[in-house]
């Protein structure tokens, strides 16, 4: 199983750090560390996700993913997500080619609808159009793929690309495109009908709930004629991991607590509560929050269930002190991901 990690590249006061809030320069050089480390450690990708907000500091996570590529030698680079909705498909592909040129091979595309919504009305879109844009966007930047001179007649919400190629060309033939979902079957069905690798979200609730979306997704390839051999299904999680479980909760609640009560607030949810982190800490709930050998029990659970070929940890959820993420990335590296290649061997 490839396992990685994922960053919304948070910036927000560090509740165990009196409230500590870095510069975006500071913030920006210690993610830097983070993948560099995850590198080192033998993690297989990390992905970074787009967000145009006071809370988050990358609203051009190409431009970090290629700082990280020359830091790195190993680890594949992708968003979590590219908001497409939003985006130019072809300058997404422009960036993408230039992030696997200066990668040697280890960009991939993560192209997901968003499940925040700010990009819409900073670039001039209307939310009305949510998915319709995703839709349309998504099979232009699978026609731009597939390389040559590209003709594309246009549709309601792109513009017309008359027989041009289109440069530079990327290491990777193909470049990879994953598609992430939040659990809506649509989206499940649209990975699966266009052949897209899927990664699966899973932040909440009874997570042995999603596996008929596995199960539609596999299903619905099959339909459609796809080589399934050529397809993969990756699960994410919100998680931390320490020395012992007690001080991975201890010191993960209070930027989790806070950062998903702030997000609520917007969205109309009741503050979370220690209990409901706890239960979802717990052996069936959603989140990787423990010891290594808890999250390397709980992804073995979830694979028998999945049959997932990947694995990736948000780390972390709200802000925590640089140097307890980067022991948690150390144990992610080199204990989870031996053990639970090991099991599965």
């Amino acid at each position: 199983m490839q396992i990685g990690l994922y960053s919304f590249a948070e910036n927000t006061p560090d509740p165990l750090n009196n409230g500590h809030l870095q510069s975006p320069e500071e913030r920006l050089r210690d993610l830097l560390e983070e993948v560099r480390l995850a590198d080192e450690v033998g993690l297989d990708f990390f992905g970074l996700g787009e967000h145009h907000r006071p809370d988050f500091v990358a609203s051009a996570p190409v431009t970090i993913l290629a700082a990280a590529a020359a830091r790195t030698s190993n680890i594949r680079l992708s968003t979590a997500v590219t908001v497409l909705s939003s985006e130019d498909p072809i300058r997404v592909w422009q960036q993408f080619a230039t992030l696997d040129l200066l990668s040697g091979g280890r960009a991939e595309i993560m192209a997901g609808r968003g499940s925040f919504i700010e990009s819409f009305p900073l670039f001039g879109y209307d939310l009305e159009d949510y998915d319709d844009l995703f839709e349309e966007k998504l099979a232009e930047l699978l026609r731009i793929r597939e390389g040559g001179k590209v003709t594309w007649e246009g549709s309601e919400h792109t513009k017309p690309i008359p027989g041009i190629e289109i440069f530079p060309k990327p290491v990777q033939n193909p470049l990879p495109i994953s598609i992430a979902v939040g659990g809506t079957p649509n989206s499940v069905a649209r990975a699966a009908y266009y052949g897209l690798p899927l990664m699966l979200a899973i932040i909440g609730g009874n997570p042995q709930q999603f596996k008929p979306l596995v199960d539609l997704y596999w299903a619905t390839a099959a339909k459609v004629g796809h080589d399934l051999e050529k397809l993969w299904v990756g699960i994410s999680s919100h998680g931390f991991v320490a020395d012992d479980s007690q001080d991975a909760r201890d010191t993960a609640f209070p930027a989790h607590h806070e950062a998903m009560s702030r997000i609520g607030r917007e969205r109309g949810w009741p503050p979370t509560t220690r209990a409901q982190f706890e239960a979802g800490a717990g052996p069936d709930g959603a989140y990787f929050m423990g010891s290594p050998q808890e999250v390397v029990d709980k992804i073995l659970m979830q694979h028998a269930w999945f049959k997932h070929d990947r694995f990736g940890l948000q780390l972390s959820v709200g802000t925590l002190p640089h140097a307890k993420v980067m022991h948690a990335i150390e144990l992610l590296g080199t204990v989870v991901k031996p053990a639970v290649n090991k099991a599965l061997e």
